[in-house]
């Protein structure tokens, strides 16, 4: 892609050399209050020439002039075109010059080029803010709808004006961050706050100017815009000191030529793709700032989850961009509103954002159970029906369903209230997790606990469906950060489905056998590149299975839920839903150090993933947190490695199912049934639905369960032993459930 040259400049901008002839010029400036002050007399650039110096009228467009770089000088003044005109050296392109001498550079003469560069920033800058100030007024003045028009030498005046305030600013930074520059020197763009004078004064009041005159000024807009955008990337280049500012502003500038580009949807969609990527790569750089997600958000329109997303973490990290709040009810407004919300949705996603506008808003609590029941009907088969590209929108609720509980950023949230009193202290054992007292909840906070609840139930009900596994990766990285601060545990672990985690894992062992150093490491596994993926089905030491119904590998390839494991030496990098997580509180401590600090690898690269992490990499991760739960909360689940991999229910888990409280409905207030318990069976149709989707699907036998789970041997027994004793439903042929097991 081009962009437009950076147009005629200021002569030998270049710092000083004491070889330079005395006939040198260097001229006054006007500053804008009307006094003159010279620039020193060492100074080897010429600056500004003279106002009254006011450069002809041109009839050509300003396109054509902005890419041959000769756009007039004037200055707007009073609707009169004034100004000065930047000289241009002549030189003769017939001989070959020889590459002039450079001297080492003194630290006085570096102090008054960098002194002397400010004062002519500052003249130009004030004339900036003047001409922008008024121009606003103008507007403001106006009858509405109608803007002052300007002509063509005012906006190319207009253009001139800022593009040298912008030359400015590169020569201040280029001479500021010389090599031979002082620490104090260096200083000075962060001591007169530089980097954001230049965006502010340079670019984008001028920018706001012409988009409140469109569409008469979409040429010179789209001129200025690109001109701007080569003078950020000119500065990434030569000034990386704040690479982290010139990074957003790139993104800013490719979201404003995304707002104004109209009529062709393709450019659109390139500049909001350039936009993209900008804001995602100072995401990962600066993961903490909210401001960068409330941006992804607005480019990730018309998609709800990645909006529901970035707007829920804008307000949740560290450094919340509070503004998100307003902004995000552009995507509550319509879905709380049941006939607009489903023009625009599927009915589950609708129910999604619906359920998260109540918990957001407090508002419509009382339609609350409806919302959630439409989401227990229809997301099942939703993640059926669209396989694969789950596993981006699974992450996308999963980070969202956390963040509703900690009330998006909310001070007053219970669960946030009992994070930030607790010291975090990762060898703390459950033995205390229902110490807290039990306190009357906000019913938004209820509402959030039982969305979390049944979804999570949902999907480990979707037993060997690798694509509910993103879900299930952000959801136990927040089951593992509560285990070490009882006091928050002890809200959410008695409601969790402990049992239903536990049959998902022992399942995932059976379908994704694990290296046993790898998922009971002290710290994530890292994938080797030349270990050998192990067998689909091998474990040991059990016995071969002999049921009538054996778990073929060649039988699990059905939807795209269980593809081919892809070749050992594919390249390990972080999963798409880590880079979601990144700068979230409950990720604390979780990502070893430089975990993301591959700075080589392109931002839309980071929500792309091989086959392998898919099918290999993501359940090992999934195994590895269920083994770090069981050591933290041993008594809510257990782990053992002596018949298998095998996942158990631990005492306190059993006690609250046994009691009602994990199949306890926390917020219906009817008292009966289960809405995310343990003793929830599923509709014929519902059967059906999993089974014509070509998922594995494994259910086993409430009742029997709980009357084996007063033995210890029993709580042990394997995934493999369960299966052998015909207490799982299978379905494979993809008409229908084969049957009740046992």
């Amino acid at each position: 892609m081009e962009f437009a040259s950076r147009g005629p400049s200021t002569p030998g901008k270049r710092l000083f050399n004491p070889s330079e002839p005395s006939s040198t010029q260097a001229q006054n400036v006007s500053s804008p209050g009307g006094s003159s002050q010279a620039r020193p007399t060492n100074q080897i650039r010429k600056r500004l020439s003279n106002p009254h110096n006011v450069a002809a009228p041109s009839s050509e467009k300003p396109a054509q002039l902005l890419a041959r770089g000769t756009l007039p000088g004037s200055i707007l003044t009073s609707g009169k075109p004034q100004g000065h005109q930047l000289s241009s050296p002549t030189f003769d392109d017939t001989r070959m010059v020889s590459q002039p001498k450079t001297l080492p550079i003194s630290q006085e003469q570096l102090v008054a080029e960098v002194k002397g560069i400010y004062v002519g920033l500052v003249m130009v800058e004030g004339k900036c803010i003047q001409v922008d100030r008024k121009q606003e007024l103008l507007a403001k003045e106006a009858p509405a709808g109608s803007p002052p028009k300007l002509n063509n030498e005012q906006y190319q005046a207009l253009i001139a004006l800022h593009r040298t305030l912008l030359h400015e600013h590169h020569d201040f930074f280029l001479a500021s961050q010389h090599p031979s520059a002082t620490p104090a020197v260096r200083r000075l763009p962060d001591k007169y706050a530089m980097p954001a004078r230049l965006w502010r004064h340079a670019i984008h009041s001028f920018l706001e100017l012409l988009r409140n005159r469109l569409p008469a000024s979409l040429d010179y807009m789209l001129a200025f815009i690109y001109l701007a955008y080569s003078m950020m990337t000119l500065l990434l280049e030569t000034v990386p000191k704040f690479e982290d500012t010139w990074i957003e502003c790139l993104g800013d500038l490719g979201r404003y030529r995304m707002a104004i580009e109209d009529d062709n949807v393709r450019d659109r969609e390139v500049w909001a793709q350039v936009a993209r990527q900008w804001y995602l790569k100072s995401a990962n750089r600066s993961p903490k700032i909210g401001r960068l997600y409330h941006h992804l958000a607005i480019l990730a329109r018309p998609d709800a989850l990645p909006q529901l997303l970035y707007y829920g973490k804008s307000l949740a990290v560290p450094t919340p961009f509070t503004a998100a709040r307003e902004s995000i009810m552009t995507l509550f407004e319509p879905t709380l509103n049941p006939v607009a919300g489903k023009r625009r949705y599927s009915p589950v996603i609708t129910a999604i954002v619906r359920s998260h506008a109540i918990i957001f808003t407090g508002q419509s609590l009382d339609t609350f159970d409806e919302t959630l029941g439409e989401i227990k009907t229809n997301l099942d088969g939703h993640i059926a029906r669209i396989t694969k590209k789950y596993l981006e929108q699974g992450y996308c609720l999963a980070i969202s369903n956390c963040i509703a509980l900690l009330g998006y950023g909310a001070e007053d949230n219970p669960l946030a209230l009992l994070l930030k009193s607790q010291p975090t202290d990762t060898d703390t054992i459950m033995r205390d997790a229902d110490s807290a007292p039990s306190l009357a909840h906000p019913a938004t906070f209820t509402a959030a606990l039982r969305l979390f609840m049944q979804t999570t139930k949902i999907h480990l009900l979707r037993i060997g469906d690798i694509n509910t596994l993103s879900f299930l990766h952000v959801t136990l990285v927040l089951i593992r950060y509560l285990a070490s601060r009882p006091a928050a545990a002890s809200l959410i672990y008695p409601h969790f489905p402990w049992t239903s985690l536990v049959r998902s894992l022992n399942a995932l062992a059976v379908l994704h056998p694990p290296i046993r150093t790898a998922i009971e490491s002290p710290s994530i596994p890292i994938p080797d590149s030349d270990r050998a993926s192990p067998p689909r089905l091998e474990t040991t030491p059990l016995a071969p299975p002999t049921s009538t119904m054996p778990l073929d590998p060649s039988q699990l390839d059905i939807a795209g839920a269980h593809d081919a494991v892809a070749p050992a030496k594919d390249i390990f990098r972080p999963f798409p839903e880590e880079f979601a997580m990144q700068g979230l509180g409950f990720t604390e401590r979780y990502f070893p150090e430089g975990w993301f600090a591959d700075e080589n690898v392109e931002p839309e690269t980071h929500y792309l993933e091989a086959e392998s992490t898919r099918s290999q990499h993501r359940p090992e991760r999934i195994l590895w947190l269920g083994v770090q739960i069981a050591r933290l909360a041993g008594e809510w689940m257990g782990y053992s490695n002596v018949d298998g991999y095998t996942f158990s229910v631990g005492e306190k888990a059993r006690e609250c199912f046994e009691a009602g409280v994990e199949g306890e409905d926390s917020g219906s207030g009817s008292g009966s049934g289960s809405e995310y318990g343990e003793e929830e069976v599923y509709s014929d149709r519902d059967s059906k639905a999993r089974s014509e989707s070509g998922t594995l699907m494994m259910e086993v036998d409430d009742e029997e369960e709980v009357k084996r789970e007063g033995s210890e041997e029993e709580r042990r027994r394997s995934f493999l032993d369960m299966r052998d004793a015909t207490a799982i439903t299978v379905s494979l042929d993809g008409k229908g459930a084969v049957g009740d097991g046992g």
